[in-house]
């Protein structure tokens, strides 16, 4: 990934566990129902541990998380990372519900190729910076802020064999809908398929 200095695009990126959209999720959400639990194989009876490989701000992780799941969240960009330990901390403080959920989540800040061989992770989550649609298709303000913030992931080949060589269960690839398969890896087991986003699903062991 090309990752940048801090700028001022940070300052209109807020990491919120203890409301908006989050908050209205976790509160009136589908659960286990819901199209990533599912691609990560919760079921009556397993949860499974999910390493979040490209945490971002955080949500599919608090997501997972709030249905009980242990999930460790992995970070590289420092400026992304400090706004997440600023949401996390927050969110702690806020106690109730909320903070039990944020138990369950463990940030690192690092590279997923290099912590995942250590991690011995049950499933692996990827979602990488996404191939920047055409100005008829933007992606909402946010993410495109995110995109400056980070830049391109150039690497996200790499992060996926890492991923599919490390993961004792499955590995999540969060993709475009209808964007062509990542290139030069493996064929995808099923997918599981959203509004706009589609999660590619590798069954492993």
């Amino acid at each position: 990934m090309i990752r940048k200095d801090k700028t001022p695009q940070a300052d209109n990126l807020v990491c919120d566990f203890t409301g908006g959209a989050v908050a209205h999720r976790f509160r009136f959400g589908g659960g286990r129902g819901q199209a990533l639990p599912k691609a990560v194989g919760m079921k009556r009876g397993h949860t499974p541990k999910v390493v979040d490989s490209t945490a971002g701000l955080g949500r599919d992780a608090f997501l997972l998380a709030s249905l009980g799941a242990e999930v460790t969240l992995i970070e590289r960009s420092p400026i992304i990372h400090e706004l997440l330990e600023a949401g996390m901390e927050s969110a702690r403080e806020a106690g109730g519900d909320v903070a039990d959920v944020i138990s369950r989540m463990t940030l690192i800040h690092g590279d997923a190729r290099d912590l995942l061989p250590n991690l011995l992770p049950e499933v692996v989550i990827v979602d990488p910076m996404h191939p920047a649609r055409k100005k008829t298709a933007l992606v909402k303000n946010e993410m495109r802020i995110l995109r400056k913030i980070v830049g391109s992931d150039e690497d996200s080949v790499d992060l996926m064999q890492v991923a599919l060589a490390t993961a004792s269960e499955r590995v999540v690839l969060k993709w475009p809908l209808r964007a062509s398969p990542m290139e030069g890896i493996c064929r995808f087991s099923h997918q599981i398929l959203g509004k706009s986003t589609r999660y590619d699903v590798f069954m492993r062991g």
